[in-house]
């Protein structure tokens, strides 16, 4: 029983069926249609594997530039927060300069939020009433109920690739371009189940991951994912989803984060902590 697949899926597949088969495992005389439910079956575990092995692929990736939109919606009403900036994939830290609309920010003059992602941690700066202009933010990820997969206005692609670990149920879309340029990549969809993904997690993600797995009420997260022919981690777009209290609407938040210029130059460094704002604020939310 040979598996003809598409590229960039189907080698490992073919293999894996030629091995059986060559070992007497899977007899070549089964019927069509066993021979078809096997194919599919071999084919829907590779595309999840593929899926689960973003974040390690990411990982060793380098550096690359980022997007990211943020569209949150309750009821009737709709405001999106975008971003742009870079991450070093090594050292796991990122720089995002996040624009909140007006609605969001309370008025049009409002400054850009400057945000610096780090293992357990995320910094602001421009984001909190009372606190000056030259001091930084500095909050506990492992502590926010979400684990600030939305709470800084966008997802920033490792917290993202990691969440891509509890993946379920993958399907394979087709082959697409996305990105900047239009790379072509394989489009994939399925739900991410945030306790399965904090559980098989890397230590410096896992602790953000298990704050969210206990802080959300829906803990399966529909996503559509699309990988290059490295298996790099282009676009992901995830839907959370918060349950209303006391029959009020729920609020649904679609966050997308798009990558590209990979091995691009980034230099960041956290605050010192001379520069981190000592005081009491409330807790920022998207």
């Amino acid at each position: 029983m040979v598996v003809q697949r598409h590229r960039g899926r189907g080698g490992a597949v073919a293999a894996a069926s030629g091995l059986l088969v060559g070992l007497g495992l899977v007899s070549t005389g089964c019927s069509g249609m066993g021979a078809a439910a096997d194919d599919r079956g071999a084919g829907r575990a590779a595309d999840a594997a593929a899926v689960r092995r973003a974040a390690d692929v990411l990982a060793r990736s380098g550096s690359s530039r980022v997007r990211t939109s943020m569209e949150t919606a309750t009821g009737g009403t709709r405001v999106t927060i975008r971003g742009y900036g870079a991450f070093d994939y090594g050292r796991r830290l990122g720089r995002l300069r996040v624009v909140l609309p007006q609605d969001a920010a309370g008025g049009a003059e409002h400054r850009p939020v400057t945000e610096l992602l780090a293992p357990g941690a995320l910094y602001m700066k421009d984001r909190g009433a009372g606190v000056p202009p030259d001091k930084w933010v500095r909050v506990d990820t492992t502590g926010l109920a979400d684990g600030n997969l939305v709470t800084g206005g966008a997802t920033d692609p490792l917290s993202a690739a990691e969440l891509l670990r509890g993946a379920r149920e993958v399907t394979f879309v087709g082959e697409e371009k996305a990105g900047e340029g239009g790379v072509p990549v394989l489009h994939y969809r399925g739900t991410a189940d945030i306790a399965r993904a904090a559980a098989a997690a890397s230590p410096s993600a896992r602790g953000a991951l298990r704050a969210a797995a206990r802080g959300f009420s829906e803990r399966r997260v529909p996503f559509d994912v699309f990988l290059d022919e490295q298996g790099r981690l282009r676009k992901v777009r995830h839907r959370f989803t918060f349950s209303g209290g006391g029959g009020s609407a729920g609020t649904e938040v679609v966050s997308t984060t798009v990558l590209y210029g990979f091995g691009s130059g980034v230099a960041i460094e956290l605050p010192a902590e001379r520069d981190i704002y000592a005081g009491k604020i409330a807790v920022p939310e998207a």
